[in-house]
């Protein structure tokens, strides 16, 4: 027997950080267009060659920024969404911390020195690892309250 998921009230905190997040990775699309055209990299090309760019680095930094956030992006929908059905607002703020700390690790990669990017970028490893507790904390509420039933109906 299923357990019955109602969505709580607050979860759309966690549906209005989803968005932040959405905004956030279509501006780090457009800096990728400016820097492609700045540092004349064009499509198909993925990333630049040192041999034939001589800003090779510096475009590259700010696509590997940009990448780098598009990796990460399903595990942290996968664990906002999620998480945040049982405690919608700790995972919205967790949520917000990690799209806040996802900028600034985009604009300290985009700088041309990658290891910029974990100043304050490298909290969104934190936030993300709260969320990935939020979730498992949810999935074993569902376990327990699906074992729960099953006794009681026994």
């Amino acid at each position: 027997m299923a357990a019955a998921l109602g969505i709580p009230k607050e979860y759309g905190y966690v549906v209005l950080v989803l968005l932040s997040y959405i905004f956030l990775n279509f501006w780090m699309s457009f800096q990728v267009g400016k820097a492609r055209k700045k540092y004349q990299v064009f499509y198909p090309t993925l990333y630049a060659i040192k041999s034939e760019n001589k800003d090779a680095k510096l475009f590259n930094c700010v696509q590997r920024g940009h990448q780098n956030s598009l990796e990460m992006m399903p595990v942290f929908f996968a664990t906002l969404l999620v998480g945040g059905l049982q405690l919608p607002v700790i995972a919205a703020g967790l949520g917000a911390v990690y799209t806040v700390a996802r900028f600034f690790y985009f604009k300290g990669y985009a700088s041309g020195v990658p290891e910029n990017r974990l100043r304050i970028g490298g909290i969104n490893f934190l936030a993300l690892f709260g969320l990935i507790i939020l979730t498992a904390a949810f999935a074993m509420s569902l376990i327990l309250d699906v074992n729960m039933q099953s006794r009681s109906s026994s």
